[in-house]
C-alpha cells in the first residue's frame, strides 16, 4: 500500500503516548486508516532507541550518521504515523496542541494521572475547545475519573500488570513462584481495549455530538485478560496454579515433546479424541473407562501424558504434522525463523517489509492482523523520524479544519 486508507480514514487521532501500551493501541488504529499525529517532546519518545537497531543508528562514519532514529521496537508500533515535536511545558507548544484537537476525534495519552492536568492540555481544558472529542489513556491503575484507585497515583509496567492480575502465577512450572509472558502482554492487551474503546466512543460521539473521557487501567484489563482466573475463584473458590504444559480443567490440551522440540496438540472433544488415539495406534483408548471422556482423563493425566508424550517423542514436528494436521487441532511450537517460513504467514500478509531511511537494509516488522474485505488496511508509511512530519502537520494548522 501507499496510501492511507481503510475503514478509518474520516479519524483523525492525535497520539500523547510512549513506549508500548499506548503506541499499540494507536498503531491499530493508524493501520485501519486512521490519521494518527504522534506528539513527542524534544527528546523522543523513549522507545526509539531500544534495540533492535539498524546499521545506520550506530555508525558514526555514515555518511548520514543519524540516518535512522528508530530501532525495530519502535518501528513495529509506530508505522503509518506522523510526528511532530511538541513542548507542552511550553506555552506555545500547548497551543499547537489544542489547535490539533481542535478538529480531531480522539486524543489518547498514558502518562500517570494528574501529568497532562499539570501541565494545562488535560480533558477538563481540551473539551472546552472541541465538546466532541473523545479523550483516552491508559494508566496502570486506572483514572479517579471513573474510578478511585488506592493505587491511582502508582507507576505501572507489564511486569507489574501481569503479576498483580494473577497471570504470572498461573504461568510456568508447577510449584513456581511466577513466571511473566514471553510477550509484555500487560502492555498489548490493555493497548489493545484503549483502541477498542476509544472507537466506541468516538461512535458515540458521531450519533450524540458529545465526547467523553475514558480510560484503561492496565490491572484491570489483565483481570479481564485472566478472566479463569476469577471464574474458577468466583465459583468454587478454587486458586489455580501455574499452568505448565497443560490445560487446568481439559485433557489432552497442551504441549508434547518431539523429536525437534514440541507441539501443541488439543483433543478435548470425543471426535478429535478418537482421530488422534487411532493416529497414535492406541484405538483402545477411545473408549478406556480411563480416558472416554475428557474429564477422565484429566483425572488420569499422568498416563494419558505419558501415552502422548511417547508417541509424540518418536516423531518431528513437520511429521506429527502430517499425521494430524487437519483433523485433529495441532501446531508446532515454532522458533521466528519458522514463522518466517510459514506459508500462511506470507498467504496472511503478515510480514511487513520497511523501507528505513538513511544507508540501511531492508527489515520487516509484524503486519496488521485485522483484514476487511471493502476497505483494505495494512503498512502504508515507515515509521516516523522524531518530528519529520512538524513542519507539515504545522502547515495544516494554518490552512483551517480538515472537512468532515
Amino acid at each position: 500500500m501507499t496510501e492511507r486508507s481503510g475503514p478509518l480514514a474520516n479519524l483523525k487521532i492525535i497520539d500523547c503516548t510512549m513506549a508500548l501500551a499506548g503506541p499499540f493501541g494507536a498503531a491499530l488504529l493508524a493501520d485501519m486508516g486512521a490519521d494518527v499525529i504522534k506528539v513527542e517532546p524534544p527528546s523522543g519518545d523513549g522507545s526509539r532507541s531500544v534495540p533492535p537497531l539498524p546499521p545506520d543508528y550506530a555508525n558514526p562514519n555514515a555518511e548520514q550518521p543519524a540516518g535512522v532514529d528508530y530501532g525495530g521496537y519502535f518501528a513495529s508500533i509506530n508505522r503509518n504515523k506522523r510526528s511532530i515535536v511538541l513542548d507542552l511545558k511550553q506555552a506555545e507548544d500547548r497551543e499547537v496542541l489544542l489547535q490539533l484537537c481542535a478538529d480531531a476525534d480522539a486524543i489518547i495519552e498514558n502518562m500517570r494521572v494528574g501529568v497532562m492536568d499539570k501541565l494545562g492540555v488535560g480533558y477538563d481544558v481540551i473539551r472546552q475547545v472541541n465538546p466532541r472529542i473523545v479523550y483516552g489513556c491508559i494508566r496502570g491503575f486506572g483514572d479517579p475519573r471513573t474510578g478511585e484507585s488506592p493505587y491511582a497515583h502508582w507507576p505501572a509496567y507489564d511486569i507489574v500488570a501481569q503479576s498483580m492480575s494473577g497471570l504470572a502465577h498461573i504461568t510456568g512450572p508447577e510449584g513456581a513462584a511466577g513466571y511473566p509472558s514471553g510477550v509484555s502482554v500487560g502492555d498489548i492487551y490493555p493497548g489493545t481495549l484503549m483502541a477498542l474503546g476509544v472507537l466506541a466512543a468516538i461512535n458515540h460521539a458521531h450519533v450524540t455530538g458529545e465526547g467523553q473521557f475514558l480510560d484503561v487501567g492496565m490491572y484491570d484489563a489483565m483481570l479481564a485478560f485472566n478472566e479463569t482466573v476469577v471464574a474458577n475463584y468466583g465459583y468454587d473458590q478454587t486458586v489455580l496454579g501455574p499452568r505448565g504444559q497443560h490445560h487446568p480443567n481439559l485433557m489432552p490440551f497442551g504441549i508434547y515433546p518431539t523429536s525437534d522440540g514440541g507441539i501443541a496438540i488439543a483433543a478435548p472433544g470425543p471426535g478429535h479424541w478418537a482421530r488422534l488415539c487411532e493416529v497414535m495406534g492406541c484405538p483402545e483408548l477411545i473408549d478406556d473407562p480411563r480416558t472416554k471422556n475428557t474429564f477422565l482423563r484429566k483425572r488420569n493425566q499422568q498416563m494419558v501424558e505419558e501415552v502422548i508424550s511417547r508417541w509424540t517423542s518418536a516423531h518431528t514436528k513437520a511429521e506429527i504434522m502430517a499425521a494430524l494436521g487437519g483433523q485433529v487441532p495441532c501446531g508446532p511450537v515454532n522458533t521466528a525463523a519458522d514463522i518466517y517460513a510459514d506459508p500462511h504467514v506470507k498467504a496472511r500478509n503478515m510480514i511487513t517489509d520497511v523501507e528505513l531511511p538513511g544507508d540501511n537494509p531492508r527489515v520487516s516488522i509484524v503486519g496488521s492482523p485485522i483484514k476487511f474485505a471493502g476497505t483494505p488496511t495494512g503498512y502504508y508509511q515507515p515509521p516516523p523520524r522524531l518530528g519529520e512530519h512538524s513542519a507539515d502537520i504545522r502547515e495544516s494548522l494554518a490552512a483551517g479544519p480538515r472537512d468532515e
